[in-house]
């Protein structure tokens, strides 16, 4: 994907690689626990790191890259391409786009969610409304789950930047209320199905940016769809050695989430990522 260079690059990036991180502890120690036991993974490590880093508060705020960090810069393009996409789709609508802050960090950090370490992976908070990634976790992608490639990245944006998306349209909190009165299995099955309409925004996005300025090369939608697969939670739980439970899925199978990044990526449609009414999901 040498072509994501034709995008511009947002503005909206916060860099706290290098300044330190945060003390683990509270709902941030237990966040990472939970997520740690469902993957099936030993929480100790990850505590045992948070533990080690310094409490800061940088202070940094929003702007540009260093121009010769080839990272930052590919991240900043793909979050500046979000940003053109959403906020067209949005003014269409009638309505106005909030850009999101995609913060960098290294280790861990505290966010309006809490504290995290960079083992939980890129994540969106709603409190803040920022999407949060250690690009360590794009070398993760590629060695450990098999999904190597720049649009394999810029997927994972695009759908942490689908989760922002769903936070400015009410969706998230419609889904967290409900899950309130539900059970387990019912609120189990309806995160798979905010995380698997965060895919199809993902597909949405890949299509304007292809129509809109070309970016895609032959084998970059193949990239996509291997990142999409490698993070099924069938597959997740067959690596960690567990049972495949569906009832305990949080954010769908391989193949809906491939199935669901492609039907965003050929329709180009908000309507068609109604993963809610959908009879088939």
């Amino acid at each position: 994907m040498v072509l994501w260079q034709r995008s511009r690059q947002s503005t909206n990036i916060r860099d706290l690689r290098g300044r330190g991180g945060i003390a683990m502890g509270g709902c941030g120690t237990l966040v990472i626990i939970i997520i740690a036991l469902v993957l099936g993974v030993d929480p100790r490590p990850l505590l045992q790191m948070g533990d080690a880093v310094q409490q800061q508060s940088p202070g940094v705020e929003p702007g540009t890259v260093d121009p010769t960090d080839e990272q930052a810069r590919f991240v900043g393009a793909i979050l500046g391409d979000t940003e053109d996409v959403w906020n067209a789709i949005f003014a269409a609508n009638g309505s106005d786009y909030e850009e999101p802050v995609l913060t960098l960090f290294s280790g861990a950090v505290s966010s309006g969610c809490g504290n995290a370490s960079a083992a939980v992976g890129p994540f969106y908070c709603p409190a803040d409304r920022g999407v949060y990634l250690d690009m360590s976790f794009f070398e993760e992608l590629s060695s450990r789950f098999g999904a190597p490639g720049d649009f394999a990245a810029a997927y994972v944006i695009a759908h942490e930047v689908g989760h922002h998306v769903q936070n400015l349209t009410g969706v998230s909190d419609q889904v967290r209320n409900a899950q309130q009165r539900v059970g387990q299995a019912e609120g189990n099955a309806l995160s798979v199905r905010l995380e698997l309409q965060a895919d199809c925004y993902a597909g949405l996005w890949a299509n304007h940016a292809q129509a809109q300025r070309q970016i895609i090369q032959p084998g970059d939608i193949e990239e996509g769809l291997t990142a999409a697969a490698a993070i099924g939670d069938d597959r997740l739980a067959s690596r960690a050695g567990g049972a495949v439970v569906p009832e305990s899925f949080t954010h769908g199978t391989s193949e809906q989430r491939v199935r669901w990044f492609t039907r965003g990526y050929q329709t180009g449609d908000p309507q068609q990522c109604d993963t809610f009414n959908a009879a088939q999901i």
